[in-house]
């Protein structure tokens, strides 16, 4: 071996092992500051519904809340992942855990409608439904809606189908929603005619995800107003940025690396889905509603979210641009 390559193995050696540790110390603070749901409240003889259920966050919540004794409805888009959650979900729930799979696809506003409908027909009462399904990068293509796609599925899809299940949760009072938002919520802005397609459609893939999430924001303040008094809550969260999220389309080669150095910065689906099922189930959020939370701990939102005529025009354009028809329009009365 020549010399170059022996200083370069002793440099790179060292190096490593430095970061190594520095990447140990920063690990360890960095748990300490993440928040974790204590609540240890069991859910016999409730039901709940958590989109997106099949991977990451979504999952880890479906689980925690089966274990807690819950009825756990999994609405998934693709049917063989959702079996897959469905036989994980019952396995760590244990014996005598009711897990079901309902189909739902948030880029089909029918698929939607049809996923209500369906709850409503088969469910007599709905405690918890988690908006957890979300996505990044799906270009600027229409969906078969007309909508844009990254808009239509992190926030008009969940907006419909909050908005259909309304009923069946008053009628299951006291019952939660939540809202899985993003930090990323603070770098945008929000006017009614953004969610249209022809004005997303020249915006960029993350501009168009911070509309998203800020809506999320606004819409769930909206829904907690006009449900005050009727029992049922509804408030909005950031979960973390979750490694598997930000790794999953990388190549091999690449995601390896990337995941080693991640790791110390980002959360494990578990640690992500702490501040979901504490908003989902703690007896501390019992009647708060209207609210954001981060690690666990309720939080400031970005200035819009305060701005009840804005929410107020962003619902409207929401309605407008899901077709809510006059049937389904649900009783906002407490």
């Amino acid at each position: 071996m020549g010399v170059f390559a022996m200083v370069w193995v002793v440099l790179f050696n060292e190096y490593t092992l430095a970061l190594f540790v520095v990447s140990v110390v920063f690990k360890l603070w960095y748990k300490s500051s993440v928040g974790i749901c204590t609540s240890t409240r069991r859910l016999n003889g409730l039901t709940a519904l958590v989109t997106g259920a099949n991977s990451g966050i979504g999952l880890e919540t479906a689980r925690d809340l089966a274990r807690r004794g819950a009825r756990v409805l999994l609405a998934c888009r693709d049917p063989l992942r959702g079996q897959q959650a469905l036989e994980d979900v019952r396995s760590v729930a244990g014996e005598g855990a009711t897990v079901e799979l309902v189909a739902l696809d948030l880029l089909s506003l029918a698929s939607v409608r049809a996923c209500a409908a369906h709850v409503r027909a088969t469910e007599p009462r709905l405690d918890i439904l988690v908006n957890n399904a979300g996505a990044a990068g799906l270009g600027a293509v229409q969906s078969r809606d007309g909508l844009h796609r990254g808009l239509q599925v992190n926030h008009l899809g969940p907006f419909l189908l909050t908005l259909l299940l309304v009923d069946l949760l008053k009628k299951s009072a006291p019952a939660r929603v939540v809202f899985v938002s993003s930090w990323a919520h603070r770098f945008a802005t929000i006017a009614p005619e953004m969610l249209d397609h022809d004005h997303a459609k020249d915006m960029n893939d993350f501009s168009v995800y911070t509309l998203s999430k800020l809506a999320n924001v606004v819409i769930a303040n909206e829904f907690a107003r006009r449900l005050k008094g009727s029992g049922v809550t509804v408030n909005s969260l950031h979960p973390g940025v979750v490694l598997t999220n930000i790794i999953r389309r990388m190549p091999r080669w690449m995601s390896i690396p990337v995941c080693v150095v991640l790791r110390v910065f980002f959360k494990t689906p578990i640690e992500g889905a702490q501040t979901t099922i504490h908003v989902a189930v703690s007896e501390e959020v019992e009647g708060v509603t209207g609210h954001y939370f981060v690690d666990c701990k309720e939080a400031r939102m970005t200035s819009q979210a305060y701005d009840e005529a804005l929410a107020r025009s962003v619902w409207n354009k929401s309605q407008e641009l899901v077709k809510v028809r006059a049937e389904e329009q649900p009783s906002f009365d407490a």
